[in-house]
């Protein structure tokens, strides 16, 4: 859509009873973010109360027309996602405004890729509007949903208010309380309301909370400034609240060895099955008892936001013999339910096709959305785990997703130590469930196994007799791919960024002719290749094992200044690495050649300048960095195994050296220069 067009949303879609809005932006610096906000408007333009404002800390009406769903990670930023029951919106409601503001002096303008999605009720994406060169504002109107008789229909706006959210509230006839001294009070009421809910929820070892400063929030009406002043429980534009990550307490044990007590033991644990019924109630029981991470599991699987429980051992009838799944998800969202049929395994056990088709039978006959294997194994694209009969004449059709152990430790791990979920006791629960699943014992470790093909094709490439087309090389390259992704999982966690494998194919391309391709350069080169997009980093960080002197490069290209003196380029760059290890090697990567000067960074400190190529008239185009580590020979995750130490250099090389570098420019060319270039 363009600024100002509209469309029917029925001529878009016949399932368009209800509408997920996305709102989505990314940031160059990554760390740029912004709130989502949505006003019910009159005949007259106006809210009709105060409660007609919605934002997170107001984020669901009464009667479930609207939900803000929070954010979701995207492939290239972020999304803030709101769910609009169309059929619950009062009669008296013309439009719907959906906006977002940033805060403490931010403007849109440092923000890229603004955007607005809808998507009908089951999830298909119906139409998108870009937003160009926002500007410096602090608050925009993305888009709104208006009435035209019976139906509903969608103007893309992109209208932009530099007095941010309080102007924007203002327009459309949300008072601004100006009394700072009432505000303080408000605010100070509101604080020790959740420091006594939290301490009486929270266990007594939990971190207790912090509350950020509060911005004015919405007037009351007249009528309602004359009664006594009793407070009220109202919407307030405040910062968000959060349980930031706190140093343990103190440890109260005797000794080292004392074990503190869990709620999940894992001690008792003796067979597979026993793990996969403990694994199972624990992370179905935890996202119940956390609407966040339960949200945040189910979302990309279709599931609505809404009530959410989870059961385990349920019978079903299936012919003869009845069938009992591992757990069944339900989400009830303005008296309808969503179900989907969870399969569980630990350890290295693997998903059988049969079983799998039994679910997806029974759910289909019973009016199940989808079934959810979790294993410990990553699905690739194209490449499904199990394979399984869809009946195309039954006209309910059920969707198979697959869920890694290492997606649900990445999720908990994002909440726990970036994001919060603004309650102690919710947390303390994530916090031992990710214990749970990191535990030796568990059998919830993610991808571990490198499969049976990965000592044939060492040894095949050790002695020159793997030959182009072996099968076994095409499964060495779809565990790579696995590993790769698991790699990006772990790392974002620790970072509280998005990491991504980044993949250098014409979109459209199929994924079995890439990976079939990389199988054939697998055998000729013998090495493994992948590429890392991390969030902040000044370029794209990337893995290499050769496997015939089994080692392990990770490496970082990172581009010349635009300006000033190449001497003076690389003493800055020497400098920026003085706390990175003294085998890094040093590249200077120059226009028009394959290689220039390198040399170890213990060589190059005293002497930066043996870094220039000696014809000062060669221009330099950037420099590499690169480590270089011992790969393990198992195809295991052991100490020695091979998926251990690609985890192991991946962390190294981030933590040490592409922390100390420069993030990449945050200017952003105007759709002028855009044109002009």
């Amino acid at each position: 859509m363009t600024m100002g067009s509209n469309v029917s949303l029925t001529a878009l879609s016949e399932n368009i009873g209800s509408a997920i809005v996305s709102l989505g932006w990314s940031s160059p610096t990554g760390e740029g973010d912004a709130d989502v906000s949505v006003l019910l408007l009159d005949a007259d333009g106006k809210v009709r109360s105060d409660a007609d404002f919605y934002f997170y800390n107001n984020p669901v009406a009464a009667d479930g027309s609207v939900q803000l769903l929070g954010k979701e990670p995207t492939g290239d930023g972020s999304e803030d996602r709101i769910s609009f029951d169309l059929t619950a919106v009062p009669a008296d409601v013309e439009r719907i405004v959906v906006a977002a503001s940033r805060y403490e002096g931010a403007r849109f303008g440092e923000l890229d890729d603004l955007k607005v999605t809808l998507a009908d009720a089951v999830g298909e994406s119906v139409l998108r509007f870009v937003i160009e060169d926002a500007g410096p504002v602090s608050a925009i109107i993305f888009g709104e949903l208006y009435r035209r008789g019976e139906e509903w229909k969608f103007r893309a706006v992109g209208q932009g208010y530099e007095s941010g959210l309080a102007g924007l509230a203002t327009d459309f006839g949300v008072d601004i309380q100006d009394d700072e001294a009432d505000i303080q009070d408000d605010e100070a009421e509101s604080e020790a309301a959740v420091a006594e809910e939290s301490s009486a929820a929270a266990p007594p070892d939990a971190p207790p909370q912090t509350t950020l400063e509060a911005v004015p929030a919405p007037r009351p009406p007249a009528d309602e400034e004359a009664a006594p002043k009793k407070r009220t429980a109202r919407p307030r534009t405040a910062k968000k609240r959060v349980t930031p990550a706190r140093e343990p307490a103190k440890s109260l044990a005797e000794n080292e060895s004392w074990k503190q007590a869990r709620l999940f033991p894992v001690s008792a644990l003796k067979g597979d099955r026993d793990r996969e019924m403990r694994a199972t109630s624990v992370l179905l029981s935890v996202m119940a008892q956390v609407p966040r991470f339960g949200r945040r599991i189910t979302a990309p699987f279709g599931a609505p936001s809404g009530r959410m429980e989870t059961f385990t051992e349920v019978s079903l009838p299936h012919g003869d013999t009845p069938r009992r799944p591992d757990g069944v998800i339900r989400v009830e969202r303005a008296g309808k339910l969503w179900t989907a049929l969870v399969e569980t395994k630990t350890n290295g056990n693997a998903l059988k096709s049969e079983q799998v088709q039994a679910y997806m039978d029974i759910a289909a006959r019973r009016g199940y959305e989808a079934v959810i294997t979790l294993s410990n194994d990553v699905a690739l694209e194209g490449s499904p785990l199990v394979d399984v009969k869809i009946d195309r004449r039954r006209k309910h059709q059920v969707a198979l997703w697959h869920l890694s152990w290492a997606e649900v430790a990445h999720q908990a791990q994002m909440l726990i130590r970036h994001e919060g979920v603004g309650n102690a006791a919710r947390t303390w629960l994530l916090q031992d469930l990710l214990h749970y699943l990191q535990h030796d014992n568990s059998g919830c470790h993610g991808f571990q196994n490198m499969g049976s093909a990965w000592v044939p094709v060492r040894n095949g490439i050790d002695d020159e007799t793997l030959c182009q087309g072996d099968p076994r090389a095409l499964e060495v390259v779809e565990s790579w791919e696995r590993l790769i992704r698991q790699v990006c999982l772990r790392l974002g966690g620790e970072l509280g960024q998005k990491v991504l494998p980044a993949q250098r194919t014409r979109r459209g391309t199929d994924p079995g002719a890439r990976r079939a391709r990389l199988a054939d350069q697998l055998c000729q080169e013998g090495r493994l290749h992948a590429e890392l997009r991390v969030e902040g980093a000044p370029g794209l960080l990337t893995v290499s094992a050769d496997l015939r002197t089994a080692k392990l490069r990770t490496s970082v290209e990172i581009p010349a200044p635009e300006h000033g003196y190449p001497l003076t380029w690389v003493k800055r760059l020497v400098r920026r690495l003085s706390e990175a290890p003294a085998d890094l090697h040093v590249e200077t990567l120059v226009d028009g050649q394959t290689g220039g000067p390198r040399g170890t960074l213990e060589r190059l400190r005293p002497e930066p300048a043996d870094l220039l190529p000696k014809d000062s008239a060669t221009r330099i185009t950037g420099f590499r960095l690169s480590l270089f580590k011992g790969m393990g020979s198992g195809r295991g995750n052991a100490e020695s195994g091979f998926i251990r130490s690609v985890d192991d250099a991946v962390q190294r090389f981030h933590t040490s050296v592409v922390v100390h570098l420069d993030a990449p420019a945050s200017g952003r060319a105007t759709a002028k220069e855009r044109t002009a270039v």
